[in-house]
């Protein structure tokens, strides 16, 4: 094994939204940070939807917003399509959410990382984190570098031994085409942790060529629009148009007829 010759402030374990934001704001407090990410291409990935905010979500990246963050700025750049939720409610339940071209964002938030001093980004996977004397001391990483490190923050979303399941297919990984990290839960259950698993779902992308819009209820975005971040200003910009489709009775049999069949495991594809 490899001992790095340097110790960091903080290590940053993951490098989605939530290690993003944790790496950014900890160099900019002045703390040598070291954000451990197992692909420098997937920083900062919209995986599931191309959408920032929401219900309750979107309230949560204007607090980040305020705290210093990078989100809702970030947002403003990339964004696509502005709409302020539940306006037929009181004021205290409206909620933004904006629609983002997908790599604008993931390029223009790798770009905040890279220009920011403090930060260092390491292509890497963590694989163990070491304790002494009942402290955080250092993290392992699966090309058997020792890094040491006063403190880690673990932004690891979906990947700990993740499985994914599409239809009755079922094959391991953090997200599609990526691989999951199956070693550094072994090592939080050694450190005491309770391991447990949670559930998200994706939908499938379709070609809008092959959508009748017709059909669908046409949204505009917001004008005028109120943006994500508070230190920016509306600007002039043409805005892309969103559809609200709804689901019929015919969906929820289709589901229903399926919903007991047993998931086949591919033992070949992504499994580590």
């Amino acid at each position: 094994m490899f001992d790095f010759d340097k110790t960091f402030d903080v290590i940053v374990i993951g490098g989605g939204h939530a290690g993003c934001e944790a790496a950014l704001i900890s160099a900019k407090r002045g703390a040598k940070t070291l954000l451990i990410t197992q692909s420098l291409d997937t920083v900062a990935q919209m995986s599931c939807n191309p959408s920032i905010g929401g219900i309750a979500k979107g309230q949560i990246v204007r607090e980040i917003d305020a705290l210093g963050g990078a989100m809702g700025k970030i947002t403003d750049i990339a964004a696509v399509h502005y709409h302020m939720l539940n306006t037929g409610k009181g004021e205290a339940v409206w909620s933004p959410r904006v629609q983002c071209d997908k790599k604008i964002y993931q390029f223009a938030y790798k770009h905040f990382l890279e220009k920011q001093e403090n930060l260092h980004i390491l292509q890497d996977e963590a694989t163990q984190i070491l304790t002494k004397n009942g402290a955080v001391d250092a993290v392992v990483t699966l090309r058997q570098t020792k890094y040491k490190t006063k403190a880690v923050v673990l932004c690891s979303g979906t990947f700990l031994k993740g499985t994914i399941h599409v239809g009755k297919l079922m094959l391991g990984g953090g997200r599609y085409n990526d691989n999951a990290a199956n070693f550094l839960s072994a090592s939080l259950k050694d450190l005491g942790l309770k391991i447990g698993r949670l559930k998200t779902g994706t939908p499938m992308r379709i070609n809008g060529q092959t959508v009748d819009f017709t059909k669908f209820t046409p949204q505009p975005s917001d004008n005028p629009y109120t943006p994500m971040s508070v230190f920016n200003r509306p600007i002039k910009k043409d805005f892309l148009q969103c559809y609200i489709g709804r689901t019929t009775d015919k969906t929820a049999e289709v589901l229903a007829e399926h919903a007991k069949e047993k998931t086949t495991v591919n033992k070949t594809a992504a499994f580590r």
